[in-house]
């Protein structure tokens, strides 16, 4: 676990030229920028992240479906389509007029006047590990550079609350992709190692080792404060300051009592447990979202500012509807467990909830009796922390194959996302080499999304 400090461009108008800049501007003159309109755009990129955001959301739970959520099943069914595009599914109607979801989505239907569906996100990355870049740092793949996830460049804007840690997965980091990219590894995420779940379910480095006493525990906080100081006095280094900042997070989670207790689900009702679809399973192995999204909720309640959960495996190739079948049913009830819960706490309106996936799945079934990927469009949700409620954004077309009405790029669905955090998304970070990069480039906030 941890945290430390990091650097972001301070850019203004007007200042004595490094030998950096020089060079850049050197580059610059070959496609027919002068000096003068370099600073130029220095200077505006200053007066745009010079503007404060006004938040609408303090904290995500972003719930990551791996390996290619299909939307004709889920979210945008095709009812009039030719059956091999279609499917097997029926549909129910919501409680917006003449809206419809899968029959497997029965109880997001009833709750879909609290959420928004954009039907019309797109992009063109077919691989999973380049369609995941793309989704959660809001950049196409480089061979040159790996970008941070949009929750590590929440970690670095916003940091902590508190003991609690900024970023977490539920309950690994599923993807290399929700790492920490060009920035510190102090802005990667903090994982539970364990699913909650589980009826023996610890969170992992939570708790003292065996053997290791709350006196014992103190005195080797002492002795490293006692060197720390010894090295301290020798040199001044970044790098120790920032292992202090470490050391010092995880002995602040190690010591506090309220963030143990938002790990744990130990006094949770049972009505609480029932909202989000925990009765027992019978014999029947089954993936339980509802540990996993009731812990999300309970850890941005006690400070987290943007949890991930990874649920599921939806790489389904072949035998597609066994594989729905088995995972659809608990996903619609713990997800329509989570948006009622946090209304009824007075937290949706604060708290963005995101369903994503790294692209969509084909409109055609295969000969295998499975869909294949399809980034071209899919859908996803947003809601609460100041969303639209009860919207559809976009539109697939008549087979769910491209899209028919406002499609929404990852530029510009991250841009919107850091909007309603606060985050002026054109504000630049800086990446090894001392070369600046912004949050997200030539994306725009979608209005329409927004409440």
């Amino acid at each position: 676990m941890t945290y430390g400090a990091g650097k972001s461009v301070s850019n203004t108008a007007s200042h004595k030229p490094r030998r950096r800049e020089v060079l850049q501007v050197g580059w610059l003159a070959g496609v027919g920028l002068t000096l003068g309109d370099y600073f130029q755009l220095q200077s505006a990129a200053a007066e745009s992240t010079g503007k404060a955001i006004v938040p609408t959301a303090k904290n995500v739970i972003h719930i990551y479906l791996q390996g290619g959520f299909a939307h004709m099943d889920s979210f945008d069914p095709k009812p009039d389509a030719p059956v091999e595009y279609r499917g097997i599914l029926d549909t129910v109607q919501t409680s917006l007029p003449g809206v419809r979801f899968s029959s497997h989505m029965e109880s997001t239907a009833k709750i879909a006047d609290k959420i928004t569906v954009v039907r019309s996100m797109t992009h063109t990355e077919v691989d999973h590990q380049r369609g995941e870049h793309s989704m959660f740092t809001g950049y196409r793949p480089s061979p040159a550079l790996v970008y941070p996830s949009m929750g590590s460049v929440v970690s670095h804007e916003l940091g902590p609350r508190g003991a609690m840690p900024p970023y977490v997965v539920v309950p690994n980091q599923g993807s290399q992709y929700l790492g920490s990219g060009y920035l510190s590894n102090a802005y990667g995420p903090f994982a539970l190692g364990g699913d909650p779940a589980r009826p023996n379910f610890r969170v992992r480095d939570l708790n003292l080792p065996e053997g290791v006493s709350e006196e014992r525990f103190e005195r080797r906080k002492s002795w490293k404060e006692l060197v720390d100081g010894h090295f301290a006095a020798m040199e001044s280094d970044d790098k120790l300051s920032t292992m202090n900042s470490f050391y010092g997070r995880a002995y602040d989670l190690l010591g506090s009592k309220a963030a143990k207790e938002a790990f744990s689900l130990k006094d949770e009702s049972e009505e609480t447990k029932k909202l989000y679809g925990m009765e027992p399973w019978g014999l029947i192995l089954r993936p339980r979202a509802g540990a996993s999204f009731r812990t999300a909720r309970r850890l941005v309640e006690a400070g987290a500012r943007f949890v991930t959960v990874t649920y599921g495996a939806w790489d389904t190739h072949a035998y597609h509807y066994r594989g729905i079948e088995l995972q659809m049913p608990d996903l619609d009830r713990a997800f329509a467990g989570l948006i009622t819960d946090l209304d009824q706490r007075g937290l949706l309106d604060t708290t963005l909830v995101l369903v994503t996936s790294e692209f969509g799945r084909t409109p055609r079934v295969n000969a295998g009796g499975g869909r294949d990927h399809w980034p071209r469009v899919f859908s996803i949700v947003m809601a609460g922390g100041g969303v639209r409620r009860g919207s559809i954004y976009g539109a697939s077309d008549a087979l769910a194959a491209e899209p028919a009405d406002k499609p929404l790029s990852i530029e510009d669905y991250s841009t919107t996302l850091y909007h309603l955090l606060g985050i002026d998304a054109k504000k630049q970070l800086m990446s090894p080499g001392d070369r600046p990069q912004s949050i997200v480039m030539n994306g725009q906030v979608i209005r329409e999304l927004l409440a």
